[in-house]
């Protein structure tokens, strides 16, 4: 069994293990993206064997979500042969769709694996809508964009192709300082090869200058004693932002990450399936149980509309005028906007007009192309607790990556560190009733009395909860004062109902610098 293309926003996990894949679905991913022990670009993780991608599928498919196995390595003469033995293997195994980006090998699973789909991975560097139609000829049902396209971008590639042509947009997690991932740099210093997943992120390394005739001192690039990050992208965030991306046609939403843990996971699917549901309910597409009132559909218009090239305001880039123009995103009611609004502070004309287009060269020739607009409509308001759910994980320094072209995404210089103010403490085992409620739980990080948790819930704000004065016990059932044993299992009183493998965390007493 296959699960058909969703009719609506999808929210897009990744996975680096069968039990990252089950957690996305638990979590509400409508999909999930997943490499297999070979010819996928992320080489770290421990990845999929073909038993898992069975089992994986299955779990996924009995709850009505996908699962899409990456085969974008750039492969080499001698490789060619065993991918195409590995995509016939995996035809087998239950998946939904494959992810490529080489032309060769979209034309060998088409022979191999004709009732796969065919998603085109972003190193294919799609920028445009000729590229997309082209490989939509090819036997394409998906490009996933490039993720230096800005919004602008994103809605004339929507109104150019058919609309049965899915368009997958990254929205959340670490950027890469090449262009669409494909760089040299790792294979230059370390050996790693990039494209073949195998990255070593030098990018992210430290660097400092030494002159020529003055071996062994090293100046920092920028004068900090700490040297310099040079290449050191900021993480992309566009919670806030869904709204917009989904407006200007994007069909699939992408987390980045299967090298995350599970905890990283589930926080930030259950945060934007929140938000995409939030969307439908705030557009009048379905009601709060999920009832379907209308059918879906973007606010591009396309040039067979009725109201193509009638003036039509442009919502989008104006409300990122006031979004990123010095006005706080949570201070401004950009549904109240007007055209006649004075200019943001700190905007010149010339950089509005260089960021309505797609094309910044001062040379360019003159044609009749009109950019694609938007039909206007209110902001989707998020819940606090929701916006706040992306400082929860370990992250770098947040930004909008290329979306939004006078807020682009920039390098963090002086450190390559994550922020980290939570931590996960626990882990569901099991949770009873007995005793006016029990959570059994596996620890990872002290718990003590009086401290404030948080459970996290599938589909719901996370439950805050008081470590209660009595009653926690060991895996024995011997009372114990504080739970500090990582890896051992212990109890504690909660009348709340929790789930299995609900992740426990708790605000860190210092915030960090480091990788979770």
């Amino acid at each position: 069994m296959r699960i058909p293309t969703r009719k609506k926003p999808e929210v897009l996990s990744p996975a680096g293990n069968l039990r990252g894949l089950k957690t996305a679905v638990d979590y509400g991913a409508d999909a999930v993206y997943c490499g297999g022990k070979a010819f996928g670009m992320r080489s770290a993780p421990k990845n999929l064997s073909l038993e898992d991608f069975e089992e994986g599928s299955r779990y996924a498919h009995e709850r009505g979500a996908r699962v899409y196995v990456t085969c974008n390595v750039l492969p080499r003469n001698n490789e060619i042969e065993a991918m195409r033995e590995y995509i016939g293997q995996l035809k087998d195994t239950g998946v939904d769709a494959l992810i490529v980006s080489d032309i060769g090998v979209m034309m060998m699973a088409r022979q191999v694996a004709p009732n796969l789909e065919l998603h085109v991975s972003t190193q294919a560097g799609v920028t445009n809508y000729q590229a997309a139609n082209a490989f939509y000829e090819l036997g394409a049902r998906r490009v996933v964009l490039a993720r230096e396209m800005d919004l602008q971008a994103v809605r004339d590639i929507r109104a150019n192709i058919p609309d049965d042509l899915d368009i997958e947009c990254f929205v959340h997690g670490a950027m890469c300082m090449a262009f669409s991932g494909r760089c040299l740099f790792s294979n230059y210093l370390t050996g790693r090869d990039g494209n073949h997943g195998e990255c070593a992120q030098p990018c992210r390394w430290k660097y400092s200058i030494v002159e020529e005739k003055r071996p062994g001192q090293y100046f920092p690039i920028e004068q900090t004693e700490n040297g310099a990050y040079l290449f050191n992208s900021q993480d992309m965030n566009m919670l806030g932002h869904l709204d917009d991306l989904i407006d200007s046609g994007a069909t699939s939403l992408k987390i980045e990450g299967r090298a995350k843990s599970a905890y990283y996971i589930a926080a930030m699917t259950n945060a934007y399936k929140t938000a995409v549901n939030e969307y439908m309910i705030q557009r009048g597409f379905e009601d709060a149980d999920g009832n379907i009132l209308l059918p879906f559909h973007d606010r591009v218009i396309r040039p067979s509309d009725p109201d193509c090239g009638q003036g039509t305001e442009d919502q989008v880039m104006r409300n990122a005028d006031a979004a990123f123009a010095g006005v706080a995103d949570e201070g401004y009611d950009r549904a109240v906007a007007t055209s006649d609004a004075p200019e943001p502070d700190g905007m010149s004309s010339h950089a509005r007009s260089t960021r309505r287009k797609s094309n910044t060269a001062v040379e360019q020739i003159e044609t009749d192309w009109k950019h694609a607009a938007v039909r206007p409509a209110p902001h989707v308001e998020l819940p606090e607790w929701l916006l706040e759910e992306t400082d929860k994980v370990a992250h770098r320094d947040y930004s909008t990556g290329f979306y939004y072209p006078e807020h682009k995404v920039t390098q963090n210089t002086d450190r390559s560190a994550y922020f980290r103010s939570w931590l996960v403490v626990g882990e569901v085992l099991s949770w009873s009733a007995d005793e006016g409620g029990r959570v059994t739980l596996m620890s990872r990080n002290k718990i003590e009395p009086g401290q404030q948790v948080e459970f996290l819930l599938p589909g719901e704000r996370p439950l805050a909860y008081i470590v209660p004065e009595d009653g926690l016990r060991d895996a024995d059932g011997t009372p114990v004062p504080a739970i500090n044993n990582p890896a051992h299992v212990f109890s504690m009183p909660c009348p709340h109902q929790v789930p299995i493998n609900a992740a426990i965390r708790s605000r860190t007493k210092k915030p960090t610098l480091k990788a979770e």
